[in-house]
């Protein structure tokens, strides 16, 4: 391949693969190391969970960090400053991760962007020759996540997603167990992440990119719409343009727990769900109470995500309570039940007595796993392969794809559309009594109810009945230059 810069990369005549970053490095050659096997990492995205992930890499033995990005001056500088205090050593900041991307002596880029940037980063990450660790949620849409999966297989690298409680000892011995049929069949499972977040508040009109921030580099392949919320950080999780709403963004973690604990290889068939932005007159645009109903093969999964709090139970302020959790999966066995949470849970028989424990971490070893692996050049070796990321990152969007494309509805006709299972209903039902206790008018404030979708997972599309409709949340559009091409 010829060597094209960042600053030549997109030329005209590349507009059938448009995206395609050709380092000057591209091989499928295992990453070049340092002295000593030492593995040098540049960090992307460093505001939030990326400032973690600095701490966390840089403790791996025989790991350096040499570059931090950022397209925010003021967060850029200000971590290029800790780290050097805190470490000794010195740190290349850049704005454009093209320009990382564009040094060899970088064997592995950590995604911690916003979900817009995850995959255009992964796939121009593994065109010049990295390995990759992304954050969830993987992708933005369905379409881009196989996209980064195709580049990660034909550029052969490593990438591990983010879903850290792969490596969770008490996820690893819950699914050896579940799948050995210790303790019989698997009759349904609820999953849920319930937790109080507050409003992101209302502005009425456009609001000014702050100075130290590159409008362009940050929404990147995302519309660079006016900036409708108060906080430029962060709070673009709860808007469509930019974010997945609290489904990917905490959902996506148990949802990935799901697919480990069965041995799944694939994603539900059948969804539909049901909820609304309740309570807040904001600039959020992304449900704040979501349920939804999916089918995994003849295993009926129920996904409940709320962010309000309770105030009909004690300690509610911090959130609701369901199941006993405020955020697990519940799976229903023949002989057992089993509640897990991050860092552990419990095997409980019918008189609710429980039988085993599950000891966990939440996935400590995760970042280490990933670095094992590039030293290995085995991406079998990673506890979460961007394949596995991918598939559980689409159950997302399918349960966001599900919602958007509904409309509202009475509780009677919610009722109706979900009593096929009981525990659907018994969700709902937690649901009206969580929202009355928030003096939610369901009259002028109704639920949002969407169409029963199938889902071809082979063909990674909705089919049958609205699927039309669905199907146009598959893919993105994308801004010129930073567009992801139909070949990676």
């Amino acid at each position: 391949m010829n060597h094209v810069t960042r600053r030549h990369f997109l030329g005209q005549s590349l507009s059938t693969a448009a995206g395609v970053y050709l380092g000057s490095h591209v091989s499928s050659r295992a990453s070049a190391k340092g002295a000593n096997n030492e593995v040098r990492v540049a960090v992307a995205g460093i505001h939030n969970q990326g400032n973690g992930h600095i701490e966390r890499f840089q403790s791996v033995e025989g790991v350096q960090i040499v570059a931090l990005c950022d397209p925010d001056s003021q967060v850029l500088a200000q971590r290029v400053k800790e780290f050097e205090s805190k470490y000794g050593k010195s740190v290349q900041g850049y704005a454009d991760v093209r320009d990382v991307l564009d040094r060899k002596d970088i064997d592995a880029l950590v995604i911690a962007a916003p979900n817009h940037w995850h995959s255009l980063m992964a796939i121009w990450a593994c065109q010049a020759g990295k390995d990759v660790y992304v954050e969830k949620p993987v992708s933005h849409c369905v379409w881009e996540g196989r996209k980064m999966v195709e580049a990660a297989h034909k550029y052969n690298r490593v990438v591990q997603a983010g879903t850290q409680q792969r490596s969770c000892p008490a996820v690893q011995e819950v699914a050896r167990d579940v799948q050995s049929g210790k303790y019989g069949k698997v009759l349904w499972i609820h999953c849920s992440k319930l937790g109080s977040r507050d409003p992101i508040g209302k502005v009425t009109t456009p609001q000014s990119v702050p100075s130290n921030i590159d409008y362009n580099l940050w929404a990147g392949p995302a519309p660079m719409t006016p900036v409708m919320r108060k906080q430029f950080h962060y709070d673009w999780h709860w808007q469509w343009n930019w974010g997945d709403g609290e489904m990917a963004n905490w959902g996506i973690h148990y949802l990935d727990d799901v697919r480990h604990i069965l041995g799944s290889d694939t994603v539900p068939t059948k969804i539909q769900a049901a909820g609304n932005r309740f309570c807040w007159d904001d600039n959020g645009q992304t449900p704040n109470m979501h349920m939804a109903l999916a089918t995994y093969g003849d295993i009926p999964v129920v996904i409940d995500i709320r962010n309000l709090p309770d105030p009909l139970r004690k300690g509610g302020k911090s959130g609701a309570v369901y199941l006993n959790s405020r955020g697990s999966n519940h799976i229903e066995c023949e002989g057992a039940s089993i509640r897990l949470s991050r860092g552990g849970g419990g095997a409980y028989n019918r008189a609710n007595k429980r039988i085993h424990q599950y000891v966990g971490d939440g996935g400590r070893s995760h970042t280490q796993n990933f670095i094992d692996a590039v030293r290995s050049r085995r991406p079998k070796d990673l506890a979460c392969e961007i394949e596995v990321g991918h598939l559980s990152t689409v159950i997302c969007h399918q349960a966001n794809i599900a919602w958007r494309v509904g409309q509202t509805a009475t509780v009677d006709q919610c009722h109706h559309a979900l009593q096929s299972h009981p525990d659907a209903l018994n969700t709902l039902t937690d649901m009206l009594q969580q929202l009355g206790g928030n003096r939610v008018n369901l009259t002028k404030h109704p639920f949002v109810l969407g169409p029963k979708l199938t889902y071809d997972p082979a063909k990674e599309q909705f089919v049958g009945s609205h699927a039309s409709e669905a199907n146009k949340y598959l893919k993105c559009t994308y801004r010129d230059p930073f567009v992801i091409g139909d070949t990676v």
